[in-house]
């Protein structure tokens, strides 16, 4: 039940904050076994009212009352609601079986088992008749995938999986054509009948789908307009001298309406005299636009008419199901899995959907061919003389290079493309953030390795270096640390900015700096920029490298003396951690600010 609901935001201008208003004294009452829908044009609230039902806005900023069973939003609700946003925010190289049975494995209670929670993740590819396509990649931009209407059902699908008491959906029919809509509304109602409670706002539904509704609630600029039975909508506006002139789908009626489109629609003399003297005196700026004064009349004629009857009707409290009513008062969290299956689950999710990018042929074909290049190049370097040694430490540099800039320009994507998903899965709390971190961080590490492995079987021996096999291992793992500080980087950037563009360019900048300060282009670094190199992963990567290759030998390359290494390695080590931690940081940062 909620009751006289506000929402303001605060729009910042350049001199001074403007409040505006979102919501205007909503009130409305939905009952298990029931499906309510939000109506009303872009910008008039729906989204809004639906993401404040369903928990998804601070409501600190909220007026009026909104409770479930007469108890305010707690921990132990949430786990008890489903929420289906607008997009689908889905892994596109998951299958749909793959998708639902690691949702089902993260959200359902752990009194389950394993093969309880599978059972039911296959149960609800059946509920939802995709058995068909339950092998079938979900797809995205670049990936061929399962269709749209399939892939609004795996959406549904995640939610339902825990028999919510309560189902929130946001525009689930936006974008499908009607057939499929007309499914997806079938299944919404199917879910109600089976004592649960499903609110959803709709755009612009067919005459078949309006129908299927229970109640209705239509919105113009953030006002009531109507409340009440679906069925009993266009009664309501004849009632009050307003009805179709022409044969009309009932929603486009309303719809028309709630925008202040009077074309084709009769009525009442009242307004319509109302309306004469605006156009008559139409040269006065001051006056009010025709929409304006169509909602207002609509607004005033509901509250006058219905408003108190529907807020007496609704002294019956809402009574959700048995489970949710003796448990409502209960705040804890409820966590699907521990946090040790969480991280488990999030690291075998990571590598299934990752390994098809890391082992891309695009990506394999660049590294592959970069190694060729370079082994040509250096074919059979002699560091024998002045001239091939300085050959090979320019390689050496390279390679340094290479595996530094590679690996920040593939991590700063990491959490700016998953912010989605986070936010959507958080809000869900379907698990830690702390279990998400380290699982997506580790499930790089295996696919980071392989790649470097390839590159440096081509080019070290091609290129002649130190042909044991200590010198070898110790130069991958030279390497393999590089990379690992160097993604490091990437996430922290990434996560300190969500923003691409900022990201890509700022870590362009850092990682050009870091090039520079890596020992090989400048050795006498002035004094007062100095501490840049101690920074650089290159720099600590470069000299690492070089006494792999060359320690006993000689006593320094390009001005750099060959040390016991433990500097370099402490500082890569301290990076690795370093950043992450950084990184780790800042998502934090951004999910308590999101609330969830």
């Amino acid at each position: 039940m909620f009751t006289d609901v506000t929402y303001k935001v605060i729009i910042k201008g350049l001199r001074t904050n403007v409040e505006k208003e979102i919501l205007n004294g909503i009130t409305g009452l939905v009952n298990p076994g029931e499906v309510l829908a939000l109506m009303g044009p872009s910008g008039s609230g729906k989204t809004t009212l639906l993401n404040l039902l369903g928990g998804r806005l601070i409501r600190s900023t909220v007026g009026g009352s909104i409770t479930y069973n007469d108890q305010p939003y707690n921990k132990f609700l949430k786990s008890r609601v489903g929420f289906v946003m607008q997009e689908d925010v889905l892994f596109p190289h998951l299958t749909v079986k793959e998708t639902l049975r690691y949702a089902a494995l993260l959200r359902l209670p752990k009194t389950l088992t394993k093969e309880q929670k599978e059972k039911r993740a296959v149960d609800v590819i059946y509920e939802l008749g995709l058995e068909r396509c339950q092998d079938t990649m979900i797809g995205g931009s670049f990936v061929r995938g399962v269709s749209g209407g399939e892939r609004r059902r795996v959406s549904i699908g995640n939610e339902i999986l825990i028999n919510p008491s309560l189902l929130f959906l946001d525009e689930p029919t936006s974008g499908l054509d009607s057939t499929t809509a007309l499914k997806i509304v079938q299944i919404l109602h199917e879910i109600a009948e089976a004592g649960k409670t499903v609110v959803t706002t709709i755009h612009q539904p067919s005459s078949r789908l309006f129908h299927k509704f229970d109640k209705l609630i239509l919105l113009g600029k953030g006002s009531l307009i109507y409340y009440g039975k679906a069925a009993e909508a266009i009664n309501y506006f004849s009632s009050i001298g307003c009805s179709p002139l022409i044969a009309m789908n009932p929603a486009e009626f309303l719809l028309d309406l709630a925008n202040g489109n009077l074309n084709d629609v009769s009525v009442p003399s009242e307004l319509e005299d109302k309306v004469q003297i605006e156009n008559s005196e139409a040269d006065n700026t001051q006056d009010k636009p025709l929409p304006v004064l169509v909602q207002e009349y609509l607004v005033e004629a509901y509250e006058t008419r219905i408003a108190e009857t529907e807020k007496r009707e609704m002294l019956v409290p809402l009574t959700l199901d048995e489970e949710l009513k003796s448990k409502v008062t209960y705040s804890k969290r409820q966590w699907g899995a521990s946090w040790w299956e969480q991280y488990s689950i999030l690291y075998r999710r990571g590598i299934k959907e990752r390994r098809h990018e890391y082992f891309s042929w695009l990506r394999i074909t660049q590294v592959l061919v970069t190694a060729i290049i370079l082994g040509l190049l250096w074919w059979h370097s002699d560091s024998s003389t002045p001239k091939g040694l300085q050959d090979q430490a320019g390689l050496l540099f390279f390679i340094a290079v290479f595996w530094g800039f590679f690996p920040v320009f593939t991590a700063i994507f990491t959490f700016p493309q998953e912010r989605a998903m986070l936010s959507k899965e958080r809000a869900a709390d379907m698990y830690r953030l702390s279990a998400y971190f380290l699982a997506r961080t580790t499930s790089d590490l295996p696919l980071d390795l392989l790649l470097p492995i390839l590159f440096l079987l081509v080019v070290y021996f091609m290129a002649g270096l130190r042909l044991s096999a200590a010198p070898f291992f110790l130069t991958m793992v030279t390497v393999f640390l590089s990379i690992v500080a160097a993604q490091g980087l990437g996430l922290a950037i990434g996560a300190s900015l969500m923003d691409v563009k900022k990201a890509t360019t700022f870590a362009s900048v850092t990682v050009m700096t870091f090039m520079l300060a890596g020992g090989f282009f400048v050795q006498q670094v002035p004094v007062f920029v100095s501490w840049i190199r101690f920074l650089s992963f290159n720099y600590h990567t470069y000299k690492l490298l070089l006494k792999v290759q060359y320690n006993n030998i000689i006593p320094a390359v390009n001005g750099m003396r060959m040390d016991n290494g433990v500097v370099e390695i402490t500082a890569l080590v301290a990076m690795v951690f370093g950043y992450r931690l950084l990184a780790y940081i800042s998502l934090r940062r951004i999910s308590l600010h999101s609330g969830s």
